[in-house]
């Protein structure tokens, strides 16, 4: 079976990729919601019922699939090489892709509110929240590729700083839009 690996971590790579690209995008649709959830009607009815449809197609047709087989490979991946579980990294990284399915869980509750027009988020609040999956993708890739050349402190530095940059780059966004509503 070793002699298939290659194969297996491509393909759990190509759907961890499309997982992320369905988790980056999903709140984004969320924060469109809500500024459509605001106008009048009949443009937020118009709106609210389009943005739902993408949301449904989004989430059910690339972002679960994508979580599901990205998980499949993954266990397929240690059934090839069983020894990965016994390495403080892979512990590591498990409890960062434990993150990602409590995000992806809290995301599906978050489109199913969505879809009854039960919204009571901000978009400030959803521009935050869409940052969940940046912390945990930059966390997991310099830890698989570091391993266990990766410096434990260099790595927690490295993701508050990253943190704190993106909530800057949320509130230099807000103060862009407020003076130009169109942006």
């Amino acid at each position: 079976m070793t002699e298939y690996y290659n194969y297996i971590k491509s393909l759990h790579l190509i759907f961890v990729i499309t997982w992320f690209a369905g988790l980056f995008y999903i709140p984004r649709l969320f924060i469109y919601h809500i500024e459509a959830h605001h106008k009048a009607s009949p443009k937020k009815e118009i709106l609210s019922e389009q943005l739902k449809l993408m949301t449904k197609r989004l989430w059910y047709i690339i972002t679960w699939p994508s979580a599901i087989l990205a998980t499949f490979f993954a266990v397929w991946l240690l059934i090839i090489y069983p020894g990965w579980l016994s390495q403080p990294w892979m512990h590591v990284k498990l409890v960062f892709v434990a993150l990602l399915v409590a995000y992806h869980l809290k995301n599906h509750q978050i489109f199913k509110k969505f879809q009854r027009d039960e919204i009571n988020y901000t978009s400030n609040y959803m521009r935050i929240w869409n940052e969940g999956a940046t912390l945990i993708l930059f966390s997991v890739v310099f830890l698989v590729i570091l391993k266990s050349a990766f410096n434990w402190i260099f790595g927690v530095v490295g993701v508050i700083v990253l943190g704190i940059l993106l909530m800057l780059g949320i509130k230099l966004y807000r103060r862009i839009r407020n003076k130009n509503p169109e942006a």
